[in-house]
């Protein structure tokens, strides 16, 4: 009896190990009829680019199936959060890619307000039994900060955060077609990063 106690104890101590050694998100490997949706404003629509150059286009090519693109331009998180329910409804995505906040900041919203629609969107996707890859939008001024409150939305429901291209993207003047949009070359690299998060945290 003591023995079995004692072997259960290590494997309930290895268990735990374990899964605090994987606690990085994930996100399910895709089935075949899986609907990758990507969610955002402009810079999800493709603002700054021609036609088949926006970067859900390209992450399509990249991972080898359509990627849906419902992205608005102009539109804010408030705006976002209400229209969200309509395209998970239509489209019943298995993941959404969420690109949002950069209408918040360039009309200087509250950001309490921006960071709670975001964790608004992000909880209803998961509610709808979708992943989520949230992207990090940076404010402009004096340097691009991604703000804090996406990696304490991903933290807090433990989805991936790419916050990092869109600060390189739009930082470098080669890259944009004006102030807050990528151009062509630039929506592609934000399609291979969100390409290589894909890449990184599906299960295998």
């Amino acid at each position: 009896m003591a023995r079995n106690i004692f072997v259960g104890f290590c494997l309930l101590f290895c268990a735990v190990i374990c899964h605090g050694c994987d606690s990085e998100p994930r996100i399910a490997p895709f089935s075949q009829d899986a609907v990758i949706m990507a969610f955002g404003d402009s810079l999800t629509y493709g603002t700054g680019a021609s036609a088949g150059q926006s970067y859900p286009e390209i992450l399509g090519q990249l991972i080898g199936r359509p990627v849906v693109n419902v992205g608005v331009p102009g539109e804010v998180s408030a705006d976002g959060l209400n229209r969200l329910p309509a395209m998970l409804a239509r489209y019943n995505p298995s993941l959404v890619i969420l690109c949002h906040g950069g209408n918040d900041f360039l009309r200087r919203l509250d950001p309490e307000e921006t960071s709670s629609n975001l964790k608004a969107m992000v909880a209803l996707i998961r509610s709808q039994g979708a992943d989520v890859i949230l992207v990090g939008v940076p404010k402009l001024g004096f340097g691009l900060v991604v703000p804090d409150f996406y990696a304490e939305t991903a933290k807090q429901y433990a989805v991936p955060l790419e916050q990092d291209i869109l600060v390189d993207l739009l930082g470098d003047s080669t890259m944009k077609s004006d102030a807050v949009h990528p151009n062509a070359a630039g929506y592609r690299l934000l399609a291979e990063a969100i390409s290589k998060v894909i890449n990184n945290v599906q299960h295998r």
